[in-house]
């Protein structure tokens, strides 16, 4: 099954990402161009990942469990959703995001995630953790001028705050025909 362990968002911040999609997408739709390409994520498909492991079985989600489950107690922590950008950028888009600022302790969770199972041989993350949650993904990388334009318009719209008290591992079910579905295989509660 393929793995990865993320933050859950709540409710109230899906409805706002909903929201901002129905935005984004209204105004490109005076923008056939742009908007040609673009597949929306699901916001009820919307979390943000702390590590991404790929395949794993049976025996080795049990090792990984017991290993999250050994994580120092962790505080709970708040996080605020704003801001918007692409990567790796806008004139080569793959991926757009909006940002989500919080305190040390997220980047630390991140950190503690990744020491928990780099005993697993799970491959190490190279890149720095870049927290986001992926609004859209493009089929070409086009520039994407409108969508670009608008996002530093409302780089400083809050989409809204929510306290971090939970991670989960979730298992990601892939189908050629319709959008990844997520089960939440674990829980995993902060203090």
């Amino acid at each position: 099954m393929r793995i990865f362990i993320a933050i859950d968002l709540p409710g109230s911040i899906r409805s706002e990402i909903e929201r901002r999609q129905n935005f984004f997408r209204a105004a490109l739709s005076h923008s056939p161009g742009d908007a040609a390409g673009i597949r929306w994520t699901r916001p009820e498909a919307i979390h943000l990942t702390l590590k991404f492991l790929g395949e794993v079985t049976d025996a080795g989600l049990e090792r990984l469990v017991e290993h999250l489950g050994r994580l120092e107690p962790f505080e709970a922590f708040s996080l605020e959703v704003k801001s918007f950008g692409f990567f790796p950028d806008a004139r080569h888009p793959r991926v757009f995001w909006a940002g989500v600022m919080g305190p040390p302790e997220l980047p630390a969770l991140s950190v503690l995630i990744e020491t928990a199972v780099s005993d697993l041989s799970f491959g190490k993350e190279l890149r720095p953790f870049s927290p986001h949650l992926t609004l859209a993904r493009f089929r070409s990388n086009r520039p994407q001028t409108v969508l670009e334009a608008m996002s530093k318009r409302e780089e400083d719209v809050s989409l809204g705050r929510f306290v971090v008290s939970e991670f989960f591992v979730f298992e990601s079910k892939l189908s050629a025909s319709a959008a990844p579905e997520y089960r939440k295989v674990t829980r995993f509660p902060l203090r």
